[in-house]
């Protein structure tokens, strides 16, 4: 197998997930990925962007991770959560993806803008880096062995 390099760059969104879903992943029931209208909303908003998660053959590519977030609501916010001046600690679903480099700025941040737009958050945290490389295998025709 030939590992080849692909310049890319990642892009991480934090999304807000209530308790039970959180508690349904920890168990290990991915069926709660499909149930929960935001996540499911997140999905379908990479299924529909042909931009994000392609690996050669394979298309969609995501990684995710649960964990918890936490922020303070400073006056003049109109949070989903939360109220001015306290602690606020909120599931999340750590979603990550990665984009080909080549991807035009202004293409980059309509997809941004699209995720915004969907997002709870009133300050939703989306994270898109600049460029990296990451492992892209292909298949190398056998080698064949030869017995002297």
């Amino acid at each position: 197998m030939n590992i080849e390099l692909k310049a890319v760059r990642k892009l991480r969104i934090h999304w807000p997930i209530p308790l039970y879903t959180m508690t349904q992943l920890a168990s290990g029931d991915l069926g709660a990925l499909e149930s929960d209208p935001g996540i499911a909303s997140l999905l379908q908003a990479l299924t529909a962007t042909p931009e994000l998660g392609g690996f050669g053959n394979y298309h969609h590519v995501f990684e995710s991770s649960a964990g918890f977030e936490g922020f303070t609501v400073a006056e003049g916010a109109n949070p989903t959560l939360g109220s001015v001046g306290q602690r606020t600690i909120s599931p999340t679903f750590v979603f990550t993806t990665y984009f080909d480099d080549s991807l035009s700025d202004q293409a980059v941040h309509e997809l941004v803008q699209r995720i915004v737009d969907i997002h709870p958050w009133e300050v939703p945290v989306i994270e898109v880096s600049g460029p990296l490389s990451v492992s892209s295998s292909a298949h190398a025709p056998a080698i064949e062995s030869r017995v002297a």
